[in-house]
């Protein structure tokens, strides 16, 4: 039998997870709506509609459209951080840690695709501190990348390269997927991206000694 403490911690468990659904709901909805339309095009009753709910409950969680707005694209960047650590964390290989990184940037935008190409649409219509903060977020989430590349660099795996330069190129091209998904996907699958526009970076910063090393992440580049 469960002991009261534990119906409460049950229960609270549930309520935890209902709200956090209901959220999800919430944001994935406008992140459809907001990124065909645009936010000045669109009201909290439209993505009440498109979510299935009242707009009452809507506001229950956003106060109003800019805070949703903002609560879509750090919805987004905060994924990034979390999908990309866990990948990173398992990787000694700091080259295979920067693979490992930019996969897991590329499973969000695929996965989150309306919100990536909403954070690069609406970010300018946030207020000066929800801009700031969508920065500080975004230049977080390339920290894996960063990190990365400067310890593969000091191992002599890779040229002097700009280690700030190379991670935002790599970021860059996972967005690009959400951004022209419609072009790529016609002669090759997400997963086909990932593992040749991994290639084609690392080709360009290994150091010739150690592309045998990487064989397997060059491909036909090795």
């Amino acid at each position: 039998m469960q002991t009261s403490e534990a119906r409460i911690d049950a229960a609270e468990a549930a309520r935890t997870a209902l709200v956090d659904s209901r959220r999800r709901q919430l944001l994935n909805a406008a992140a459809r709506l907001l990124g065909r339309a645009g936010s000045q095009s669109v009201s909290m009753q439209n993505v009440a509609d498109e979510a299935g709910v009242s707009v009452g409950l809507i506001y229950r969680y956003f106060g109003n459209k800019q805070e949703l707005v903002q609560a879509v694209i750090e919805d987004v960047l905060h994924e990034f951080s979390v999908r990309v650590a866990e990948p990173v964390q398992d990787e000694a290989d700091p080259v295979r840690r920067i693979a490992a990184a930019f996969a897991g940037y590329c499973s969000v935008v695929q996965e989150l695709r309306d919100a990536a190409v909403l954070a690069y649409q609406e970010s300018k219509t946030l207020e000066p501190e929800g801009r700031e903060t969508v920065k500080d977020l975004e230049v977080e989430s390339a920290e894996p990348l960063m990190a990365a590349t400067r310890e593969a660099i000091h191992a002599g795996l890779l040229r002097d390269v700009n280690p700030r330069l190379f991670a935002y190129d790599l970021l860059t091209t996972a967005h690009l997927w959400a951004l022209k998904r419609w072009y790529f996907s016609r002669f090759m699958t997400h997963g086909e991206y990932v593992a040749q526009h991994t290639a084609l970076s690392l080709s360009s910063v290994l150091r010739p000694e150690h592309r045998a090393d990487y064989a397997d992440l060059l491909g036909p580049l090795a």
